[in-house]
């Protein structure tokens, strides 16, 4: 049921009906109460219509209160919200521990007055490093796609190129060549040439890739065998042109090499 709110007009009209009525109108639960009108509060369409009829037939001459003078002003009336329900004490005894919190806090920050850190002096800097550090990406998958996959992709996205500039190609020189024909023989011409390129171009890359699969199989089948061929000490060679002025001892094998000096004596004369 829509409601609609009591206008200035409604008041004075309901007024007038109680002072004039001798006869008390029966109540309805659904309707809202008339007992005590006041500007604003809700009216039923009905009541509204019953308050016009009643004052019509009170009045004998020209009825004083239309029913456009009477919904003149009214609008939709809208109930106003429910109240807030009343906090629980836990809750109220919670909100005051918090509160005494934060002022403890704020009071320590307050007598407690430190140097400002890079990142307060710096915001801009704090905020970019803490975007890097969400975005840094965790798994291999969010680091984006390597060269090997941008590459395979532009080299399939140049072969579908390819193959729609041969069948256009072939096409058209099929249309030149069939120009004194009829259209539809063209046309057929046309179709059933570029029907057979592309199976032709398709059937090129097939048998292109099966190769390439053979060639891997077999560099998959040859194994790669490393053997030493020679082994050569460095400086080995220039040890022994010098002679008796350095000396390797054998025994000792090629990694302790001895030196060993010959120590003159000039006598003077």
């Amino acid at each position: 049921m829509v409601l609609l709110t009591i206008t200035p007009a409604i008041v004075e009209a309901l007024q007038h009906r109680k002072k004039s009525a001798t006869v008390e109108r029966p109540v309805v639960e659904e309707e809202p109460s008339l007992e005590e009108p006041a500007i604003g509060k809700p009216i039923s369409h009905g009541q509204i219509v019953e308050l016009w009829k009643d004052l019509r037939e009170e009045e004998d001459e020209e009825p004083k209160y239309s029913l456009e003078l009477l919904l003149r002003g009214s609008t939709v009336y809208i109930p106003p919200p429910p109240p807030k329900p009343e906090p629980s004490s836990e809750y109220k005894a919670l909100m005051a521990r918090l509160r005494r919190e934060e002022e403890e806090r704020t009071y320590q920050r307050m007598a407690t007055r430190t140097l400002p850190t890079f990142a307060q002096q710096f915001p801009a800097s704090s905020l970019a490093s803490q975007f890097a550090d969400i975005h840094r990406p965790s798994t291999k998958a969010d680091e984006g796609d390597d060269d090997v996959t941008l590459d395979d992709v532009h080299r399939q996205v140049m072969l579908v190129i390819n193959f729609l500039v041969t069948i256009l190609g072939c096409a058209g020189t099929l249309w030149v060549l069939g120009r004194w024909w009829s259209t539809p023989a063209r046309l057929f011409l046309t179709l059933g040439g570029t029907i057979v390129v592309a199976v032709a171009e398709v059937g090129v890359y097939q048998a292109y890739l099966w190769h390439l699969g053979q060639a891997k199989k077999k560099d998959g089948k040859l194994k790669e065998v490393k053997s030493v061929v020679e082994t050569w000490v460095v400086g080995k060679e220039q040890a022994a042109k010098e002679g008796d002025s350095i000396s390797v001892d054998a025994d000792a094998g090629d990694e302790n090499v001895v030196r060993h000096r010959k120590a003159t004596r000039r006598e003077e004369t």
